[in-house]
């Protein structure tokens, strides 16, 4: 595993005019990718500016949760965006899309099955252990509202060295343990789907974004429990997703909610086929 990103190669494959991406900063060491883009976002830093770290010791994922992942052993980045063509409420879908992109890179590195749990942990193996996770977190400014999605991925590292519940590429059979290699195919994919969605104005249901959502995500048609913001959880069967991205959960009582944050745990996961979804 190589312990420093090279810079100069990464930029060449993914800085515009070769790649998508507008600008990509590296630094060796970091509290938060999120947090210093946050800042850098207030700031003035353009669309599509990706900042990657070597190491981040104070990494949060979602509901004030901490990331944590070995020096030299994961892909730890986050990318700003400014998409200001598509309206604020459709912005619900960047987790889900970002989560879909990263799925779509995996699955081409490793022979396990790869899988979403709403809204986008990664989930790898029979055991659909946790990989990797999103973190969005929004902005406003004089040059509108940015978002930054925080992506973290395990990519070396044994079980047994991983935190309980998680695993990473290495450790579900892949053969490529190269970080930019995963990187590269990562930020790719992102762009891929996140100009597809700018270009349709934020619309889940144009280029199969939500039709692809679904057949990705093993949260749908499964029994689970979704703890809230402030402490709540509430169970029940995860029906699907709406156009804003929301879980739709069938409680036990036939009340039908829509749940737009919160963490899921699987109860009774389903063993889903996956196969392209078709829009209902």
């Amino acid at each position: 595993m190589e312990q420093a990103w090279d810079a100069a190669a990464l930029r060449a494959a993914l800085v515009s005019p070769a790649g998508p991406w507008a600008r990509l900063d590296v630094v060796e060491r970091v509290g938060s990718t999120n947090a210093a883009l946050l800042a850098s976002a207030a700031d003035g830093a353009p669309d599509r500016t990706v900042l990657l770290a070597g190491y981040q010791d104070a990494g949060r994922g979602r509901l004030g949760r901490e990331w944590v992942s070995p020096p030299g052993t994961g892909v730890t980045v986050s990318v700003l965006l400014r998409p200001g063509e598509v309206s604020p409420d459709r912005y619900g879908w960047l987790p889900l899309l970002a989560g879909l992109a990263v799925r779509d890179a995996v699955r081409d590195l490793v022979p396990a099955r790869v899988c979403l749990k709403w809204p986008n942990d990664l989930l790898l193996g029979e055991q659909q252990w946790k990989a990797g996770g999103i973190l969005a977190e929004a902005t406003s400014g004089p040059d509108g509202t940015a978002v930054v999605l925080g992506i973290g991925l395990n990519v070396a590292g044994a079980q047994g060295e991983l935190p309980s519940g998680a695993t990473s590429l290495d450790a579900e059979g892949t053969a490529v343990v190269d970080r930019t290699t995963v990187l590269v195919a990562v930020l790719s994919r992102l762009a891929e789907r996140e100009s597809a969605w700018r270009a349709a104005a934020g619309d889940p249901d144009a280029h199969r974004l939500r039709a692809d959502y679904r057949a990705a995500c093993a949260s749908l048609g499964a029994e689970v429990r979704v703890e809230l913001p402030g402490g709540m959880t509430v169970t029940g069967m995860a029906e699907d997703v709406d156009g804003d991205g929301r879980l739709l959960l069938l409680g036990a009582d036939g009340h039908r909610r829509a749940v737009a944050a919160g963490d899921v745990v699987h109860l009774r996961p389903v063993d889903r086929v996956e196969t392209p979804a078709e829009p209902r």
